[in-house]
């Protein structure tokens, strides 16, 4: 028996949107930071046939089916019993599709010992969810060309920055990230210029991170994120996964800001609203945002390390 913990992550720099050949890689270059206190647990251990449960309950999920199939035939893998829980909400815009196959491709390199180093754990990580690759790292994390295997940008210490998550909805989304993007690719009228812009908007949060510049960063990362909501909403059907305390959530973190206090806001695929902040802002911003109507929970994190095995 083998378990294996990994964390979510939240992209600065966003994708929206894959590339048409095989191996599930992102159409742009995209960065994240790992996040702490919010984990997949997951535990691997030998069976007579193939079983996967999710939060303790049996789970038929494609995604996962589809992985262990292609691994099991390239590894000659015998059946294992595959168990995971998250400590945070399941399929919400947090990410946790992206710790859960971290965690499962690490527990399954160490339980069936296939010798991975941390760049083919990624590779096999994204194929699962492409953003799992980067949760195979810790602090900052890059998921670039040509390889499409994540690169640490520079260890948790590099930059003391911590996230204040602002839950809005435990509920599961409607529409998955994998059908969302295809839409958007599809429908989009703006599509085309995103793919554009992307390499730019990565150069310039990159170049924020190697000098700590957080007003710079604070800048291209809500653009981003932006950027990208804005092809959910030019989709068709249009696609909208914020909450009205969704809104009233970034609309608090720009008056914080004006306010002075070192934050900006980012926000996945959901309606949850992460607050990147310097430690001397979080006790102020996460008040702030507890007193936003619709908040259902806060959540503060600082940065976390990469996928690791926690029992062997």
């Amino acid at each position: 028996m083998t378990t294996a913990l990994a964390h979510p992550n939240i992209a600065l720099v966003k994708y929206w949107g894959k590339q048409s050949k095989a191996g599930n890689m992102p159409a742009t270059p995209n960065l994240s930071i790992t996040l702490s206190e919010l984990s997949a647990v997951t535990t691997i251990s030998d069976s007579d046939h193939f079983q996967f449960h999710l939060n303790g309950k049996q789970v038929d999920d494609p995604k996962v089916s589809a992985l262990m199939s292609t691994m099991t035939d390239t590894f000659n893998l015998p059946p294992l019993h595959i168990d995971s829980t998250n400590n945070f909400p399941t399929s919400a815009g947090l990410a946790s599709s992206a710790a859960g196959f971290a965690a499962l491709v690490t527990g399954i390199d160490a339980h069936c010992n296939l010798g991975m180093d941390a760049a083919l754990r990624s590779e096999w990580a994204r194929r699962g969810s492409a953003s799992a690759a980067r949760s195979i790292c810790g602090g900052f994390v890059a998921l670039v060309p040509p390889d499409w295997q994540a690169q640490s940008l520079a260890p948790i210490d590099h930059w003391s920055l911590e996230v204040v998550v602002a839950i809005t909805s435990h509920g599961a989304k409607g529409v998955s990230s994998t059908e969302g993007m295809e839409r958007s690719r599809l429908t989009s009228p703006f599509y085309n210029q995103w793919l554009r812009s992307a390499g730019d908007d990565y150069a310039e949060a990159s170049g924020a991170i190697a000098t700590r510049d957080f007003a710079k960063l604070a800048e291209v990362a809500e653009l981003s994120c932006l950027k990208m909501h804005s092809l959910m909403l030019t989709s068709s059907p249009t696609l909208s996964y914020w909450t009205p305390a969704s809104i009233a959530c970034m609309d608090r973190i720009r008056a914080l800001r004006a306010q002075g206090e070192a934050v900006f806001f980012t926000v996945d695929a959901g309606p949850q609203i992460k607050a990147v902040c310097l430690p001397e802002s979080r006790v102020a911003v996460a008040q702030a945002l507890s007193e936003v109507p619709g908040v259902l929970e806060i959540l503060c994190c600082p940065l976390g390390e990469g996928a690791r095995i926690i029992d062997d």
